[in-house]
């Protein structure tokens, strides 16, 4: 620890470069809001990647497996609004999540001219970052992925590629609710698909591709009508053959089934840390409370967006975070 006269200052080395007057430099200018960021991890950008690639992979099994191959033509336009729409959000949501700031702290910005600038009063406590030697905000954490500190971090998701903070933790929480959406939305309609379609249409392609069946012996077809295949009108349940559209189905239910068990207790999770206004880091480290309590409403707001409105939803409103407080980084 090292005293300086009017405040403590913690987590400094003896001798920083920052603490001599002729190689101080200015800390840098924080981007704009909304500006682009990306963190470059190959494990991320794979996740990320993947996470596209098994939305696409919804969106064809539910497109050209189900819904264009349908005669009721009310249903297929209603559900394929209604699942694109969802998967749109989803994707939208996904972008945003990954490529805002979450609330990184400039890094270098451990000068004395920034530590006068707070103000300090006797007996306050800033701390440094030994990492990316910045000044940390209060519930600032440092991750080793993106290598900066993140204001209110709650942790690192290699899915979106990046952390989930202060600044975007309103379009994780969206992915992860339309995510699960769009996979409850696959696995009713991939049900509907097998109870309409296999007593009716899937008979006639069975038969079409040689496969026994008991109903053609029941049916007493004639020889002529065994003996040849039948012709499978572009108007049945599948443009594909019964063992290429069950394998299908059978990964789309998997896949959906799997994500929206994971993404529901993501939703869950996060929608408590929010309400709770303590983030899954402090909650793993149990750390003390140093901030005010407020309502679940409040915390809401917060996080979503000053008054209520559709917005909430979208992943293309930008919450209103209001102007940085220069006491957050003091304790």
């Amino acid at each position: 620890m090292m005293l300086i006269p009017t405040h403590h200052f913690r987590d400094i080395e003896r001798k920083p470069a920052y603490l001599r007057p002729e190689e101080r430099i200015p800390p840098p200018y924080p981007g704009p809001a909304g500006a682009m960021w990306f963190i470059r991890d190959g494990c991320g950008i794979a996740c990320a990647i993947a996470t596209w690639f098994l939305v696409l992979y919804a969106e064809f099994v539910v497109l050209f497996v189900m819904l264009i191959p349908s005669r009721d033509y009310v249903y297929s336009i209603i559900n394929g609004i209604l699942f694109n729409l969802l998967a749109f959000l989803a994707l939208a949501s996904h972008c945003r999540a990954m490529l805002t700031d979450p609330g990184a702290v400039p890094k270098g910005n451990a000068t004395k001219e920034f530590i006068e600038s707070l103000q300090l009063k006797p007996g306050q406590v800033v701390y440094k970052c030994p990492k990316c030697c910045s000044i940390k905000p209060d519930r600032a954490h440092h991750c080793s992925v993106c290598k900066r500190c993140i204001r209110k971090m709650d942790h690192h998701c290699p899915w979106v590629n990046n952390c989930v903070g202060e600044n975007n933790q309103k379009y994780f929480v969206l992915f992860t609710m339309y995510i699960a959406l769009i996979s409850l939305h696959a696995l009713i309609m991939v049900g509907f698909h097998f109870l309409h379609c296999f007593e009716e249409d899937w008979t006639n392609l069975l038969q079409a591709y040689g496969l026994p069946r008991k109903a053609a012996a029941d049916a007493q077809l004639s020889l002529l009508a065994k003996q040849q295949p039948l012709k499978v009108s572009p108007a049945e349940c599948s443009y594909f053959s019964p063992p290429t559209t069950v394998i299908l189905l059978i990964l789309l239910c998997f896949e959906g089934l799997l994500f929206l068990i994971f993404t529901s207790v993501m939703f869950g999770t996060q929608v408590h840390s929010i309400c709770t206004d303590e983030t899954g880091i402090e909650q793993l480290k149990k750390e003390e409370r140093r901030w005010a309590k407020k309502t679940k409403w409040m915390n809401m707001k917060a996080v979503f967006g000053h008054p209520f409105s559709l917005g909430w939803a979208s992943p293309f409103a930008t919450p209103d975070h209001g102007k940085a407080d220069p006491s957050q980084y003091v304790v």
